[in-house]
């Protein structure tokens, strides 16, 4: 009997749902990968940027085409009264085809483009590598913002739970006579607080974990969170110079910039070179075959080959084509700008990154003597309380300060990790690498 209910109790367990393992940094970083609609419509960006290589390689290349035709035509000829010929009905068919064949072999505007085309391959690519690095960063963010909102809950249900025993132990000591109301009261007040605070977190999580949603297209229970006693380090190499001058010769929003200035640089030369002359190789073979015509029942057959050079020079279009180099060049000059602010934009992106990891480490240091100190501060003040040296507001302030610097520490650390992705994106180093060091970071 005791071994059928152990097997009963056994098969019961064993049909009960299991709780859904806790999920990593890189497990949600690589289903974000697969199904992040912003980095999907990157990688076929990138896609559509590598074609314009093929594109612009066919300009210098032979095109060959086939026209052809079929027509039927009936001729009904009916002669004035007194004329020579005779009256007659026709019905004539005719066919044919027309092969022509066309090379390039001096158009500069066509060898301009070819050389933007390659231009135009390299800022598609550092616009997806850009992309890469800002789903590294979006994940990352997402993921220690539901951290973030996970530890303020916890916090405050703790501190709930703390200013509850205190709002019991005033109500008792009160009873006794050992205490005032004012004691009941100001625990009473701390603890409706609280609540509303609870509320207010819960809504925030429930924010962040649609955000996080977002990214990934899938809603996640539980993540791993950060090990207690991680230690973060400075920037290496610990000179901001130094990630500056990377920001501003790698990153991709640079190399993005670049491209595109090249691309203006030969777009201005391409509309200049639309006063060069044009050669072309030129062959075409033409059929035709008809039954005959309005002047003759007799069908003709005729074949004809064309081989030549065809060289044109353009003299005049109205002016257009002088606009069109004043605009490109204008254009070129705009893209100069551009670039420039470009670099200057990395550069303060990397600098204030810079200082937010150095000012987050030492803000994470700080907090967490701080933390000790509060521990001290509010156990003090519980013994204070209890022989009667300090009241209760002292001991409510107490865990008010203790709790609010345990939140302070574990903000404060996912936002120096988030601000050392930041700066290695601004320097265009960012790699999936990283993410797995934070990610070893992680509680088992």
């Amino acid at each position: 009997m005791q071994r059928r209910k152990i097997l009963l109790v056994a098969l019961l367990t064993a049909a009960l749902p299991l709780p859904a393992a806790a999920q990593s940094l890189m497990q949600v970083y690589q289903y974000a990968k697969g199904h992040d609609a912003q980095f999907a419509a990157a990688r076929h960006a990138l896609s559509a940027g590598l074609e314009k290589l093929p594109q612009g390689r066919a300009l210098n290349l032979p095109t060959l085409n086939l026209s052809a035709n079929t027509t039927a035509t009936r001729i009904d000829s009916e002669p004035k009264r007194g004329s020579a010929p005779a009256p007659f009905v026709r019905d004539v068919r005719a066919f044919g085809y027309t092969l022509s064949f066309s090379q390039p072999i001096y158009r500069r505007q066509n060898a301009i483009q070819y050389d933007q085309a390659g231009y135009q391959v390299k800022q598609a690519e550092a616009a997806f590598g850009l992309a890469a690095q800002d789903l590294i960063v979006r994940t990352a963010q997402a993921y220690f913002d539901v951290l973030a909102s996970q530890d303020t809950l916890a916090l405050v249900r703790a501190q709930k739970t703390a200013i509850a025993e205190q709002l019991a132990q005033a109500r008792r000591n009160f009873e006794v006579g050992t205490a005032t109301i004012t004691d009941t009261h100001e625990a009473q007040a701390r603890f409706d607080l609280s609540a509303a605070q609870e509320i207010a977190a819960q809504n925030d999580l429930e924010n962040k974990r649609r955000a996080l949603q977002q990214i990934t297209g899938k809603e996640y229970g539980t993540l791993k969170p950060l090990r207690p006693q991680v230690k973060l380090t400075p920037p290496n190499p610990a000179n901001m110079q130094s990630w500056v001058e990377l920001a501003e010769k790698q990153s991709y929003t640079v190399q993005a910039q670049e491209a595109v200035t090249e691309i203006a640089s030969l777009e201005a030369k391409r509309h200049t070179a639309a006063h060069h002359p044009t050669l072309d190789l030129v062959a075409s073979y033409g059929y035709n075959s008809q039954t005959g015509s309005s002047t003759s029942a007799l069908g003709t057959n005729v074949g004809t080959g064309v081989l030549g050079l065809q060289f044109a020079v353009p003299l005049y279009a109205g002016g257009s084509l002088n606009s069109r180099q004043r605009e490109a060049a204008a254009n070129y000059e705009k893209s100069r700008q551009e670039l420039e602010n470009a670099r200057r934009s990395v550069a303060l992106s990397a600098r204030q990154s810079y200082l937010s990891v150095l000012n987050g480490v030492a803000q994470v240091g700080a907090l967490e003597q701080a933390l000790v100190s509060s521990q001290s501060a509010l156990d003090s003040n519980k013994l204070g309380y209890e022989v009667g040296v300090r009241i209760n507001i002292d001991v409510l302030n107490a865990q008010q300060q203790l709790f609010s610097t345990r939140r302070d520490l574990a903000v404060a650390r996912y936002n120096t990790i988030t601000s050392h992705l930041r700066l290695k994106s601004a320097a265009g180093s960012l790699k999936e690498e990283d993410l797995e060091e934070i990610n070893k970071a992680l509680e088992p």
